[in-house]
């Protein structure tokens, strides 16, 4: 059984494919939808297990998913795109370029990191996994995870951000998160993919994220060819959500720049 991811699908010109945060669904990208649909194609899919797509049988995997988004292409007619990925949706964007390069016009990694997770960190994803199946829930997502999904300034200041945030985490199947926590655990170290992709990249990380810092964005845009950086200030781990402006502008220029070179 191939699992056909649900996708919200907006706008003409240049296709950007933009895949969500872990716990989250393509719901993240409302402002981006609202936005960017005026100058390029948005399409968001809720990767497997989450939002409209079904879970499916096969075992956990990065590449699963970025497989996946694959046949998304091939289904609505996309013959490249601008991916860009936030969080877990950047280790899908990475193992998209890895697998399918020929699809990627360019990426954005947003909040994410190309190193594979240290024994504690993968030890925690399990455990999460484990409580995740075990219980009738998703409470350890709100207690462990959303904490850590916005930074200080969002917290203290942008109530709606983290009202929504908080109730995007608590819609979350648990049976999806536990699948996509597994699969990261298990994901490989990305630094090859990275240096040796054949297209630009745009590197953003949130100046307050405590998941994916700006030193492993630093390392990252160091072991890409062509790459740049942006550091958003007053962001946590989810910049496209808590500075949505600054975050589309970027990647509009970014796409835009693609647009005209790739004609």
């Amino acid at each position: 059984m191939t699992v056909q991811l649900y996708a919200r699908d907006v706008g003409t010109g240049t296709p950007l494919v933009l895949l969500h945060a872990f716990p989250l669904s393509s719901a993240m990208w409302l402002a981006q939808r609202e936005g960017l649909a005026a100058r390029f194609r948005v399409i968001t899919p809720d990767l497997r297990g989450f939002g409209g797509s079904l879970l499916g049988p096969e075992d956990p995997s990065i590449d699963v998913m970025a497989d996946d988004v694959a046949r998304l292409f091939q289904r609505i007619g996309v013959r490249r795109a601008v991916v860009g990925g936030l969080s877990m949706g950047g280790y899908v964007a990475m193992a998209l370029c890895r697998r399918h390069p020929g699809l990627v016009l360019g990426a954005v990694l947003a909040g994410t990191r190309a190193t594979a997770d240290s024994g504690p960190v993968r030890e925690a994803r399990l455990r999460q996994a484990e409580r995740l199946e075990g219980e009738e829930g998703v409470q350890v997502l709100v207690d462990d995870v959303l904490p850590n999904l916005v930074g200080p300034t969002t917290l203290q200041r942008r109530a709606l951000v983290y009202g929504r945030v908080r109730g995007l985490v608590q819609a979350t199947p648990p049976q999806a998160a536990a699948w996509a926590q597994r699969a990261m655990a298990g994901r490989a170290d990305s630094f090859g993919t990275l240096r040796g992709l054949k297209v630009p990249a745009l590197v953003m990380v949130g100046d307050e994220d405590v998941l994916a810092t700006e030193e492993e964005a630093r390392a990252m845009v160091e072991a890409l060819p062509n790459a740049e950086l942006l550091v958003i200030p007053r962001a946590g781990h989810l910049s496209a959500v808590e500075q949505p402006d600054l975050f589309n502008q970027a990647v509009a220029e970014f796409a835009a720049a693609l647009a005209r070179t790739s004609h």
